[in-house]
């Protein structure tokens, strides 16, 4: 395979399985890779060249670890790399930095709290034209995602190996989903009952995000018909909601305390 700074991770991963090593091994900031998830999802959005600026790497790098496993360079473009930065969308161009917040969650997740609340409460206070700047190590994909499905536009930006920010623009009202939306369910038992010896368990109350969403949604993509999942959980997991909806799965939350929810997912 014939491969240039713009080559998807992906790309490498599905030509040789043997490439993520070869990645991994240039920096430890690519041994989420080695998670399927998170290589999932990631490896899709990121080229070499991006990759070599979070890794604090060079594309050469990538290539001398890759030339050993049949990989080649693109001799029309060189090593250099090329631009890969998403262009900058019309609202960056013409927001005021006034109404913009910043929210820097990088402190907060080295102290191994949860900053998800904090920035559903920023998010949901927002007014029109306003924007929620968020800087972190990683690009929150799947926070991008699942906002943008609310009516908010988003930009992110590498701005080195252990920044990026995220912009969160309210274009218009949008109807986030809240936790009221998914109340105790009285019939939670009931249909736990109705699914009996047909159920499977898992629990996502140790994982960071956003490895809980993410496993759940893999679980439910692996589920046999006529089979439903249930999640020992923290939190009501308010942006999975929508998702489930959009699946059709339908779903019960049962609160048992703090830190201590059920919920039982599954086809009707």
């Amino acid at each position: 395979m014939t491969i240039s700074a713009g080559t998807k991770i992906s790309a490498l991963l599905r030509e040789n399985p043997e490439a993520l090593e070869a990645i991994v091994s240039l920096s430890p900031k690519f041994t989420k890779l080695r998670n399927p998830l998170l290589r999932k999802l990631m490896a899709s959005r990121t080229t070499i060249g991006m990759a070599s600026k979070i890794g604090g790497c060079t594309p050469e790098d990538f290539f001398a670890k890759l030339a050993p496993l049949g990989f080649t360079v693109d001799g029309s473009k060189g090593a250099e790399t090329e631009e890969t930065q998403t262009p900058r969308p019309a609202f960056m161009e013409h927001l005021d930095p006034a109404n913009v917040q910043e929210l820097d969650v990088r402190p907060i997740l080295s102290s191994g709290q949860d900053p998800f609340n904090l920035i559903l409460g920023k998010v949901k206070a927002l007014h029109t034209g306003e924007a929620l700047r968020i800087t972190n190590d990683f690009e929150p994909i799947p926070l991008i995602q699942l906002l943008g499905k609310q009516g908010f536009r988003t930009y992110s930006e590498l701005l080195d190996s252990n920044t990026w920010h995220t912009w969160f623009f309210k274009a218009e009202e949008s109807a986030i989903p809240t936790a009221k939306a998914a109340t105790t369910s009285d019939d939670f038992d009931a249909w736990v009952g109705k699914f009996e010896s047909r159920t499977k368990t898992i629990d996502v109350r140790h994982l960071e995000m956003p490895l809980p969403m993410l496993t759940i949604l893999d679980e439910l993509e692996h589920l046999p018909d006529g089979h439903a999942l249930y999640v020992n959980h923290k939190r009501i997991p308010v942006f999975l909601l929508p998702e489930l909806e959009e699946r059709r799965f339908e779903y019960r939350v049962k609160e048992i305390g703090e830190g201590d929810v059920k919920m039982f997912i599954f086809k009707a």
